[in-house]
């Protein structure tokens, strides 16, 4: 965060289908036999068989073309397909990534199905055994109970059914992955979770109780979530310390309101709100007391949601400094006071007016924004907002908890609820497994292979493997700032090429032992096309350090294609524990590999060499703020080959389009003040690539840009130590 500013008042084609044959249903329930049946005991509960296959890597012996992939049987999308070429033999396999005890699969044909086909197991990849075989298969949806264990599982098609080849809409394998127990879905959400209704006695009581443990905890390890039910709320002032969320539990905002109001300020740090970190308020309606709720925040802080009847103030009481936030979903009736603000990203929102200006404020689809003005005022508006798709979030149905993930929306204005009931799917707690501090790894990865999603609750929790997210359309929702700490070197989170993944509302706080990476979108060389549903990835933060040692060299890797990244902060710690131009080594910051990926509110700071790398083709940034490392510790620490500094933002030279609004980068290099970074960014030139809003800002003269894009725009150095920035409208 800033320390030094000055405040101021279409899919490939495809062969057409054939005619698809339809399954007949004639089962006739009597009410006889069901009285008769009610007079049977029941047999014991078994445990349902878990869906081991999907989204898992899977092989064939051939595709009938570029859309038609192996991948696309395993990827739960009903509406994807393999097909291998028009000969026999042909194979589709899975690999379901360890041994397990199969019981089950089944095959969901096309048109183009197998007359006489095997199903074999494998525990190597080149022993095979027959668990199944048949010269009469029929087609449409046919499910085969198989036993055997096995890691690898593959359908052996011996005879077509037609001139075609093989299709399959989807080939799934079903089993015990490791033999543990069946996890069940749902439960409480443990003691960090408070859940209050209008009656609940003692609510100021508790939102006091726990601010005062929390307000000045930077790097504390406690975490909390308050949930209020639907209701109206009097007199209450919820001031949110570090590692809290404050949440109603209605599907709309107006369905809980707070009369009083949802306060962030900068008393424990002398009126100085540049750390006020990791917190955020969600889907409240607020009738603030003076008329003006205070929101004085920082990175990874955010306001979602939220309907504010009066004003918003962004600066601290006293009007001291701050370091940019985000709003996104909602709607403040009066103005909004950014005063001390630096820089600051509003989505997809509704305001009665905007004041004041100082280096980066970014706003797309917001009703009521300000037009653009850059270089001053600095002001960058869309009209619309490209694509966005909101963060799930937690509601209370009648008595029963759910989780609401709101549809996508492209070209979106205005919030999700401003005309009644948002869009989108509903799902019931018992879908999740709750995640309790104390869960392990392996335990997490059971309830992914089951086919549950995860509901992580307020805590740390430390994880010895890879948590593995393989299952298209799987929600990984953390409450209270959960976070994750990988120990020995792990991957903290990977997410397989699949569709629809919606990571949202955690914290992955790097290892003592170095990560390659934190967290990964997508394998290498991922390519499946993701844009009618893509993956999510929202008020995820990741940290290097500061709660103590930590390294990683790359902390997130974007892989997979059409990924929308909706508000992050990824940060190398400047102060706190565990802090060094070598105790916290973190090369890189993000690594977008995808293509069409979009990033909406990207913050991302002070990494050892690039803060962002892009190699995707038609990706897009709005909103970026950045600062270059402080603890350089010489001009030769930075040098990169010829270049004086690794750039804030670099687009590499492969890359034909590409765009971006809005983007700040600023120096503070206070162990040598000397040094000197010859731009914040670097792109190709090319009539795809295009940029608008720059800046670069020297803090206090504490290093400088000698340019602000390439060789175009003023070297900071004019100024001196005025922390004025130098600014690009547009390049080329």
């Amino acid at each position: 965060m800033p320390a030094a500013a000055v405040p101021v008042a279409p899919p490939p084609a495809r062969r057409p289908p054939l005619t698809l044959r339809r399954g007949v249903t004639g089962a006739l329930v009597t009410a006889l036999v069901a009285a008769l049946l009610a007079l049977v005991p029941a047999p014991a509960a078994e445990a349902a068989p878990v869906l081991l296959s999907q989204g898992r890597p899977a092989t064939a012996s051939s595709q009938e073309n570029g859309g038609t992939p192996a991948a696309a049987a395993v990827d739960g999308n009903p509406g994807t397909r393999w097909s291998s070429s028009f000969s026999d033999p042909q194979w589709l396999q899975v690999d379901l990534g360890g041994p397990a005890a199969v019981s089950q699969v089944v095959l969901r044909w096309e048109a183009a199905y197998a007359k006489a086909y095997r199903i074999e197991l494998s525990t190597d990849g080149t022993n095979w055994s027959t668990a199944h075989s048949t010269t009469t298969g029929a087609g449409g949806t046919e499910t085969v109970p198989v036993t055997g264990t096995a890691r690898y599982v593959r359908m052996h098609g011996v005879t077509r059914a037609t001139g075609y080849g093989y299709s399959l809409w989807e080939f799934r394998v079903y089993g015990n992955g490791d033999g543990g127990p069946v996890l069940p879905g749902g439960g409480d959400l443990g003691p960090n979770v408070h859940v209050f209704d209008p009656a609940t006695p003692g609510i100021q009581a508790k939102l006091d109780e726990v601010f005062r443990q929390q307000e000045s905890a930077q790097f504390g390890s406690g975490r909390h979530a308050f949930l209020f039910k639907p209701g109206t709320y009097h007199n209450l002032n919820a001031q949110i310390g570090f590692y809290t969320q404050i949440a109603g539990l209605g599907l709309r905002p107006g369905d809980t309101t707070i009369n009083g109001d949802v306060t962030v300020d900068a008393g424990w740090f002398n009126g100085n709100a540049t750390q006020n970190f990791w917190r955020g308020a969600e889907g409240l309606t607020l009738n603030p007391v003076s008329g003006t709720n205070r929101w004085a925040v920082s990175q990874a802080a955010s306001f979602r949601r939220m309907h504010v009847k009066g004003g918003l103030n962004l600066a601290p009481d006293g009007y001291g400094w701050a370091s940019g936030g985000y709003i996104a979903d909602s709607k403040v009736d009066g103005q909004i006071g950014n005063y001390s603000q630096q820089q600051w990203y509003t989505r997809d929102s509704a305001i009665g007016g905007w004041s004041n200006s100082v280096w980066n404020q970014v706003f797309s689809g917001v009703e009521g924004a300000p037009a653009t003005g850059f270089p001053e005022p600095r002001y960058t508006t869309l009209a619309t907002t490209p694509i966005s798709r909101e963060k799930p979030f937690l509601y209370l149905d009648g008595n029963e908890y759910k989780v609401f993930a709101p549809a996508k929306r492209t070209n979106a204005r205005g919030t999700t609820w401003a005309n009644g009931t948002p869009q989108g799917e509903s799902i019931p707690l018992s879908r999740f497994y709750v995640v309790k501090p104390g869960a392990t790894a392996a335990t997490i990865n059971r309830a992914l292979a089951q086919g549950l999603h995860l509901l992580f609750t307020p805590g740390v929790y430390h994880v010895d493997r890879t948590i593995d997210v393989n299952r298209a359309n799987t929600i990984v929702l953390g409450l209270g700032l959960a976070t994750i700490i990988p120990d020995n070197g792990v991957t903290a989170m990977r997410v397989a090429d699949v569709g629809g993944v919606r990571l949202a509302g955690f914290l992955i706080d790097a290892g003592a032992v170095n990560s390659p990476t934190l967290l990964e979108i997508g394998p290498q060389g991922a390519a499946a096309d993701h844009a009618a549903n893509p993956t999510t990835v929202q008020d995820v933060y990741i940290r290097i350090g500061g709660a103590g040692p930590g390294k990683a060299t790359t902390s997130m890797v974007v892989n997979s294609d059409d990924t929308i990244i909706d508000h992050t902060w990824v940060w190398r710690a400047d102060h706190g524990d565990g802090v060094g131009w070598e105790t916290n080594r973190a090369d890189y910051g993000v690594r977008v590999n995808g293509d069409d990926v979009l990033a909406t509110g990207l913050f991302v700071e002070h990494f050892n060499k690039y803060d962002v790398e892009w190699y995707g083709e038609r990706g897009r940034t709005i909103f970026y703020q950045n600062e270059k490392a402080y603890d350089a510790p010489d001009q030769a620490a930075i040098q990169n080959g010829t270049t004086k500094g690794y750039a804030a933002y670099r687009v590499d030279d492969s890359v034909n389009t590409h765009e971006a609004w809005g983007l700040g980068s600023y120096c503070n290099y206070n162990v040598d003040p000397g040094i000197r970074q010859d731009h914040g960014f670097k792109t190709p030139v090319k009539p795809g690539v295009k940029f608008h809003s720059l800046l670069v800002v020297s803090l206090g003269g504490m290093g400088h840009y000698n340019h602000v894009i390439n060789e175009t725009g003023a070297s900071t150095v004019p100024a001196g130590t005025s922390t004025v920035p130098s600014t690009v409208v547009s390049f080329p």
